[in-house]
């Protein structure tokens, strides 16, 4: 189930992605691509877009549509095209009213040019909105405090998943804490096990080891600093102590040697990881359906998976969690009608598109999800996911998400060239303190 809608990156041309020069700070033309009591809402066009367009269907037939005035038309862009199509609209007199984002920086530039509603106010003036949503998922996909989106597809945490086999032979045991981690991969090493399994060629599952490191060291508010556009966060003492363990585990062998050029998207870690040559893999919850799709024995008989573990004497919760916390539907300043924009968004919060999200096989991020978690393909895995992320005191939006178009593909550069030994902790940290 790993899609670009999950790693958008790998496919957006992050550094052309949003520019805030090509966009217009008036937004659209009034009516906003949309006419009399039609609306438009623009959304990323791949297999999961049944779950939108059935919600959309049932929106235009309901009372809130009829009170509002207003009916939606979904305007589907296939998926590898949605970010550029995405710019050229918002820029464009035919704007939509409401459209799919990733949160965080993928919608900073329209922010700043005025584009976008503050829903703020609006959900919590109204309890459908404020207690619909897990409050750490609404609280991810927004901007220096102030909700922008809606939550309107599933969770993605990363999480470390673990081979059981493996453990059970070696007589170890999942670990809580930094130190269990490296006596865990000590033991794998002398038994001539990788510890980790890593596809480094992508370099985005290396970023999911400093979301983590960053987050247990110094707590979500170093890279809140970072992500609300104050790059002086990145000279928080926890980014070096970050870069500084990452050293250590490639240093002592906690990857192998050749993970550089392995891939996830080519499903060659997961092998790694299935075929037992690797007894770990911290990942995105997708792993659990790229496994599935790949290796259903391995699934069924040795996956397991448990929370990143706490770093001895850091400020982080252990709780905390990192990674995809949903897309979001964000609202066009220049909507021609806010209260029909405003009331699909409800929908969203409903137990029907909350069923759906779960027969495509997603996770809700909804707060009535809980119950309905048996019906998923696998309920002991959806449950843990979900109790992961409703727990969690924060859930940290993977950086190349949250932080500005512009600066997410030369930090995933830095990211690379201090895994594959090419610059040292302490470069590391200059390198990303310049960037703007």
């Amino acid at each position: 189930m790993e899609s670009y809608s999950r790693r958008w990156f790998l496919g957006a041309g992050a550094t052309t992605l949003i520019s805030a020069a090509g966009l217009t700070a008036c937004g659209s033309g009034s009516g906003s691509g949309g006419s009399g009591g039609t609306i438009t809402a623009m959304v990323y066009g791949d297999d999961a877009v049944k779950v939108q367009t059935a919600a959309v269907t049932r929106f235009n037939a309901s009372v809130a549509a009829k009170k509002a005035k207003g009916r939606i038309k979904l305007e589907k862009v296939p998926g590898s095209d949605y970010p550029a199509k995405l710019r050229t609209a918002m820029g464009s007199p035919h704007a939509p009213d409401v459209f799919f984002n990733w949160g965080g920086g993928s919608i900073k530039a329209y922010k700043d040019a005025g584009q976008l509603i503050d829903l703020t106010d609006t959900i919590e003036s109204d309890p459908v909105l404020k207690d619909g949503f897990l409050p750490s998922v609404l609280a991810a996909g927004a901007l220096s405090g102030r909700n922008f989106g809606i939550p309107m597809r599933g969770m993605q945490p990363v999480m470390l998943f673990y081979n059981k086999a493996i453990f059970a032979e070696h007589k170890l045991q999942p670990p809580t804490t930094w130190d269990q981690l490296l006596d865990i991969n000590a033991k794998l090493k002398k038994a001539k096990i990788t510890p980790f399994a890593l596809g480094g060629a992508d370099i985005w599952p290396e970023l999911m080891w400093l979301e983590y490191l960053v987050d247990r060291i110094g707590g979500p508010e170093v890279f809140d600093k970072i992500k609300n556009g104050d790059s002086s966060g990145w000279g928080d003492p926890a980014v070096l102590k970050a870069a500084e363990t990452v050293k250590q585990l490639i240093d002592d062998g906690a990857f192998g040697k050749g993970f550089s050029s392995v891939a996830y998207t080519n499903k060659g870690a997961p092998a790694v990881f299935a075929k037992g040559k690797a007894a770990m893999h911290l990942m995105g919850s997708w792993e659990y359906s790229t496994q599935l799709g790949e290796f259903p024995d391995f699934v069924k008989k040795s996956l397991g998976w448990c929370a990143f573990p706490k770093y001895d004497g850091g400020a982080g919760d252990i709780r905390n969690v990192v990674g995809n916390p949903t897309n979001y539907w964000s609202v066009n300043a220049r909507t021609s009608n806010k209260d029909a924009a405003i009331a699909f968004l409800k929908d969203c919060a409903s137990e029907q598109y909350a069923k759906d999200l779960i027969a495509n096989g997603d996770i809700p991020t909804t707060s009535n999800a809980a119950n309905l978690l048996d019906a998923s393909p696998n309920p002991e895995f959806a449950k843990f996911q979900y109790q992961m992320v409703q727990q969690a005191p924060a859930f940290t939006l993977s950086w190349d998400q949250a932080v500005d178009p512009n600066v997410s593909t030369p930090m995933l550069t830095e990211i690379n060239k201090l895994f594959v030994g090419k610059s040292s902790p302490s470069q590391f940290v200059t390198a990303l303190q310049g960037m703007k």
